[in-house]
């Protein structure tokens, strides 16, 4: 059965959606009103259905029959119980829409023409306890993908020349001091500018456990901040925060359609014609007109009609919730057929960051002195590579002495004066420049770190090996990717020999290097064509038209901007283990919507061939239509995103905490708040 409150129900939500241009609030009044409607809607089913109950029952026991041909409390039953499913069936044959109210319909006028209006009372009963149900379990699916709307405090503390006043979350700009108390939402995507806390950020990047936040951490809108009282430079607002993304998603998943959503209409539509068309056979052979409306009741196409876009819907709502942006139900189809996964190396498979992983000096050189020769020369240096050696002898404590002369050499390294001696950094060839032989053994253990050898007057001290570490849940990621059969291919525009180790190391059999973008999307245009369902993982700009080109584009949530906006799916926590689970979710949800399919017809041919030969009278007929639908549907709700408690008690402390004066932030430095 269609749902006739399903296209209210999506209208309402898109208006909220949009009408949320800024930072979506918690819309009070509007949640105050909705409660009202929904239980009005809830008592006048009820009462619909009691009056049809009562009316069977009378019916049932001839309680009041004033006319032998008619029954007159059978007619008005028929009349009260039936008229949302005749309105819906009038109105879906002026749509040319072929629907199971109109099946109904049928059974249920025909029965009552021949007097049976026991039997038209029950068929009407069950058909709107099937609509209610089935109501309860779609609303279900809307209100976990709702809540996402009604999170993000509308109340916000900020610092403005030096006052602490409270504005509208509209009123928000980016450059902002947003002040969040214990147990306040976070309203913005940012960076903490002073305070510490522990934030709770599982709606946002799925993290089970809160992270720790102090002065530079980044923090996310829709992030509960439980301990400390934070302050908060705002980077970005509204539809461009993490969290407005995911509302986004949604819209977008509102409004989208499915391929296979779309042949789960037109199923339906053929399984009406069937039914349809299968008693006006069985009348004409059997002129029974018992088994004729047994034909028309069994027959049902409500699992698949209503159970297909509440399995995406739910998907995607548990997708979210993990961090995992889809956005649209086509991406989600599209990822539960993926076959070859391919992957950007640096920042995707790598954390994009460089480190220090090795620090190997020289026979009769301590590890210190190569250390603080090195940093002590990279001191003024803006190289990447340099900046990680100063910050990793910084944080092992060392001290580092101000450089005399410092020069740079593109392509080789630097020269520096330090304590009146002159210290070379760089590559191989800035030692060969200077006539200094390097051992090829130094490095042969760390052969994907770049070249630092470390030079003073004239001797070689050492290396030092700096790489980009790889992240820690990769192995697992595609290990996982592995058992599903998937076939996984690094593409990177690293050099050779850096892929390869990092390919070694993680189990990917192909490897694809030194690629320029074009390089890249000509390579993954190749893998489609050839009939492979890709889908492409990445974080730069150099991966976006690659990103485009493949039939999934996946983008690290820390990637750029360009990188999110090309791609279809996007993981807010750059967590690889949860771009598998939505691999897996993806290929789950397949299944339930094919089982769906698959049982609908099973149960169809069962049960038409069984009324029409008589051993389904139309009462068990009904009762098999509203037991398989709901089978069906109930199956889709598995998909449903679990309610979250701990969400709703941190609402309901963070409503607390905003009734808090904002001049509790008056000194945000100066102490811990602690629960």
């Amino acid at each position: 059965m269609t749902l006739h409150h399903e296209e209210t129900t999506q209208a309402s939500l898109g208006e909220e959606v949009m009408s949320r241009t800024s930072v979506p609030a918690a819309h009070q009044d509007h949640d105050d009103q909705d409660p009202d409607h929904a239980h009005a809607f809830e008592w006048r089913e009820a009462l619909r259905i009691l009056f049809v109950a009562l009316a069977a029952t009378a019916v049932w026991f001839h309680l009041w029959e004033p006319w032998a041909t008619v029954s007159v409390i059978g007619v008005a039953g028929v009349l009260v119980g039936g008229w949302p499913i005749f309105k819906e069936a009038f109105e879906n044959i002026l749509a040319r829409r072929m629907t199971m109210e109109l099946s109904m319909t049928i059974a249920i006028v025909s029965a009552a023409a021949i007097s049976e209006f026991f039997t038209a009372l029950v068929i009407t009963l069950f058909v709107l306890v099937a609509e209610v149900l089935e109501d309860m379990t779609v609303s279900r699916g809307r209100r976990a993908i709702r809540d996402l709307l009604d999170f993000l405090p509308r109340a916000v503390a900020v610092r403005r020349a030096g006052a602490i006043s409270e504005v509208d979350a509209d009123s928000l700009a980016v450059g902002d001091a947003v002040l969040v108390n214990p147990g306040g939402r976070i309203p913005v995507d940012g960076t903490v500018i002073a305070g510490h806390s522990f934030v709770d950020q599982a709606r946002i990047t799925g993290e089970s456990l809160p992270i720790e936040k102090t002065a530079g951490a980044s923090v996310y809108a829709g992030s509960i901040n439980q301990s400390g009282a934070l302050e908060i430079s705002t980077e970005r607002i509204g539809r461009d925060t993490s969290y407005g993304k995911i509302i986004k998603a949604v819209e977008q998943a509102e409004r989208s359609r499915a391929p296979i959503q779309r042949l789960a209409d037109q199923m339906a539509g053929y399984l009406v014609y069937l039914a349809i068309g299968a008693a006006i056979l069985t009348f004409l052979i059997t002129r029974n007109i018992y088994s004729t409306i047994s034909v028309i009741i069994v027959a049902g196409a409500c699992g698949i009609a209503a159970g297909t876009p509440l399995a995406i819907l739910g998907a995607i709502g548990r997708a979210a919730r993990a961090g995992v942006i889809i956005k649209g139900g086509l991406f989600l189809e599209q990822l539960g057929k993926v076959d070859t996964v391919v992957l950007d190396k640096t920042g995707t498979l790598t954390i994009g960051k460089p480190e220090v992983q090795a620090v190997l000096p020289c026979s009769g050189v301590t590890s210190e002195a190569l250390l603080d020769a090195a940093a002590s020369a990279e001191l003024r240096s803006e190289h990447p590579l340099g900046k990680t050696v100063v910050a990793y002898a910084q944080a092992q404590g060392r001290l580092l002495s101000e450089p005399e002369r410092f020069g740079y050499a593109p392509g080789r390294g630097i020269a520096a004066v330090v304590a009146g001696e002159v210290v070379l950094v760089g590559n191989q060839a800035l030692m060969k420049d200077h006539g200094i032989a390097v051992s090829d053994d130094l490095l042969a253990k760390h052969r994907e770190a770049s070249e630092i050898f470390v030079a003073r007057g004239g001797q070689l001290l050492g290396a030092i090996a700096v790489a980009d570490s790889i992240r820690p849940e990769a192995r697992q990621a595609i290990d996982t990717i592995h058992r599903m059969g998937i076939k996984t291919i690094l593409l990177t525009g690293d050099a050779k020999v850096v892929a390869d180790v990092v390919a070694q190391q993680l189990g990917i059999g192909e490897v694809a290097a030194d690629l320029m973008p074009e390089d890249k999307l000509n390579y993954v245009k190749h893998l489609v064509a050839n009939g492979r369902s890709v889908a492409m993982l990445g974080d730069g700009v150099n991966d976006a038209p690659a990103l485009t080109a493949a039939t999934v584009g996946v983008a690290m949530g820390s990637g750029t901007d360009v990188a999110r906006e090309s791609a279809d799916v996007v993981l807010l926590g750059n967590d690889l283990v949860k771009f598998t689970e939505t691999l897996a979710l993806a290929r789950r949800t397949r299944r339930i919507i094919w089982t769906n399919f698959a049982g609908t017809i099973v149960v169809d041919a069962v049960g038409v061939g069984l009324a029409a030969f008589g051993f389904l009278n139309p009462l068990f007929a009904a009762f098999i239509h509203v037991a398989s639908e709901m089978a069906f549907i109930l199956n889709s709700a598995r998909l449903l995103p679990a309610g979250a408690k701990d969400d709703d008690e941190g609402v309901i402390v963070a409503s607390r905490a905003g009734a808090t004066v904002p001049g509790g932030f008056t000194n945000v430095t100066a102490a811990i708040v602690r629960k």
